[in-house]
C-alpha cells in the first residue's frame, strides 16, 4: 500500500524540521511547503491525507491559504489542522474553524497529541483508498462477469465487512472522546463521521436494485 502524504506548511525551516521529527514515527511521506503559494502548487498534483498549516505567514497567511484550498473541488475535503503561535481568543479560534479547519493547535504543542491527531486522518485516508480500490475491482469484476449477481454479492459483502470494521473503529474513538471538552476534537470526530457516512452511501448505491 502506497504511503499517505502529509503536507506541512510553515515559512520557518526550523518549524518544518520540528514537525518532521514529530511525525517521522508515522512512516508516511512528509511534503514541505514554505508558503501558502507553495502549498497550493503542491495540491495541484498530489493527494494528501491531511494538511498542517501555520496561521501566521508573510504574504498569503494560513486563513487565506485554507480559503483557496476549500474553494477547489479537488482539495476541499482534505482535513486542515491549523498551527499557531498566537495567543488567540475565542474569536480567533472561530475564524480558524470558519476557514475550514478540523482542528486548531497552539504552539508549543504536545508532540504526542499532534502525532495522535494526524494519525487519525492518515488511518482514515488509507482506509478510504482501500475501499476505493475494492470498489474499482468490484466494477471490473461485474463488467467481466456480465454483472453476474452471485459474484457481485460476494464482493459487495466483502466491501461491506471492510467498511463495518472502519465504522467500528470510529465508534470506539467516539466513545473515547465522550465528555472531552475540546472543540478541535469534536470537529475531528464529526469529520470522520461524515466521511464514513459518505462511504456507506456509495457502497449501498452499488447494491442491486438501488436507484
Amino acid at each position: 500500500m502506497q504511503k499517505a502524504k502529509i503536507l506541512l506548511v510553515d515559512d520557518r525551516p526550523e518549524n518544518l524540521l520540528a514537525l518532521e521529527a514529530i511525525l517521522s514515527a508515522l512512516d508516511q511521506t512528509l511534503v514541505r511547503a514554505a508558503s501558502g503559494e507553495e502549498a497550493l502548487k503542491a495540491l495541484l498534483t498530489d493527494d494528501f491525507a491531511v494538511i498542517l498549516l501555520d496561521v501566521q505567514m508573510p504574504g498569503m497567511d494560513g486563513f487565506e491559504t485554507a480559503a483557496h484550498i476549500k474553494r477547489r473541488e479537488r482539495t476541499r475535503d482534505i482535513p486542515i489542522i491549523f498551527l499557531t503561535a498566537l495567543n488567540h481568543g475565542p474569536h480567533h479560534t472561530f475564524r480558524g474553524y470558519a476557514a475550514g479547519a478540523v482542528d486548531y493547535i497552539s504552539k508549543p504543542f504536545d508532540p504526542w497529541v499532534l502525532r495522535a491527531k494526524v494519525s487519525v486522518f492518515v488511518d482514515l485516508y488509507v482506509k478510504n483508498c482501500q475501499l476505493k480500490e475494492q470498489a474499482a475491482l468490484l466494477r471490473l469484476q461485474l463488467e467481466a462477469g456480465g454483472g453476474e449477481p452471485a459474484l457481485g454479492g460476494v464482493l459487495l459483502g466483502e466491501l461491506s465487512a471492510r467498511l463495518a470494521a472502519v465504522e467500528e473503529q470510529a465508534e470506539s474513538l467516539g466513545k473515547q472522546l465522550d465528555g472531552v471538552e475540546d472543540a478541535g476534537v469534536g470537529a475531528t470526530a464529526a469529520h470522520l463521521e461524515r466521511k464514513l457516512a459518505g462511504l456507506r452511501r456509495a457502497l449501498d448505491a452499488m447494491r442491486p436494485g438501488s436507484p
